[in-house]
């Protein structure tokens, strides 16, 4: 029985679960940590999503960084839009498919400005021309959005590109863009939710976030799963493997005669043969043409 578990075939097999189970459990932890990830984000991201507005000092200074911790803040500030130096970044999604979010610098009292996405705008047919931009309102304006960090090719994925039509951006990166303006920013951005005075027309306003914790809890489930499955394999072929080695072990009759054990396994094989011709000529009975 033993000679049957230590076989150079279930060695392999025993070599082969003995990999897999830890394999399968490390992976079951690694999803269930990004999981907690997720999870703690989602709960950051709602409880900031339904926090009150505060002033954008209270978040980010001029030069600084948004925390991840405070992304998804209402904030609200007060300037005045510089239309000459609006953005478009390219390939955003809206309402109607892809298009272009419109970035507008709100210069504030003091003489810095913070970044405002003012919303999106449909694609124009040509990637050369400029789409049709509501224009921001005239004057004093206040503003409220949700603050966002800057974007980096790291965070979005996005790789910037070179020859894009005059104004037109691929990520909203707040270090670079400060140098080709002539003030500067505050860290971050804002997506704009309100603003007094209203304008009509304006770009499509950018939707909130979806709270979405992923599914690397179910896929956490699944590997402890497998893990418990393989066990059970191992178990149910282990138990098979000694049952095969009892069965096919040399016993002997009640007399102790080794010519019996020999002339029965030839009665079992002829028997055997003679069960299975009759299933073929049982089968050529039915066949066609037979």
């Amino acid at each position: 029985m033993l000679r049957a578990l230590v076989s150079p075939r279930m060695l392999a097999f025993h070599a082969l679960v003995l990999a897999i189970i830890p394999s399968f459990i490390a992976l079951g932890f690694w999803q269930y940590s990004r999981w907690e990830d997720k999870a703690a984000q989602a709960a950051t991201q709602e409880a900031n999503l339904s926090a009150e507005a505060v002033p954008l000092t209270d978040i980010t200074d001029i030069g600084g960084e948004v925390a991840p911790q405070q992304r998804w803040r209402t904030v609200s500030a007060t300037g005045r839009y510089d239309a000459e130096h609006e953005l478009l970044v390219r390939n955003r999604d809206g309402a109607a498919g892809v298009g272009l979010y419109v970035v507008t610098p709100l210069v504030t009292d003091n003489g810095a400005a913070v970044l405002v996405n003012r919303g999106w705008v449909d694609q124009p047919p040509a990637a050369t021309r400029q789409p049709d931009v509501p224009p921001p309102p005239e004057g004093t304006v206040t503003v409220t959005g949700r603050i966002q960090y800057s974007e980096t090719p790291e965070n979005t994925g996005i790789r910037p590109r070179e020859g894009l039509p005059e104004g037109q951006i691929m990520i909203i990166e707040t270090d670079a863009l400060a140098e080709r303006l002539p003030y500067r920013l505050y860290g971050g951005f804002v997506e704009l939710t309100e603003q007094q005075p209203a304008a009509e027309p304006a770009p499509e306003p950018v939707a909130p976030p979806e709270v979405n914790t992923g599914m690397h809890l179910s896929y956490a489930v699944q590997w402890w799963v497998f893990t418990a499955v393989a066990i059970v394999g191992w178990g149910v072929l282990v138990r098979r493997e000694i049952h095969d080695s009892r069965q096919g072990s040399p016993t002997g009759d009640a007399s102790g005669d080794p010519d019996a054990t020999v002339a029965d396994g030839s009665a079992a094989s002829a028997s055997a043969a003679a069960a299975n011709g009759a299933a073929v000529s049982h089968g050529n009975r039915h066949r066609p043409g037979a």
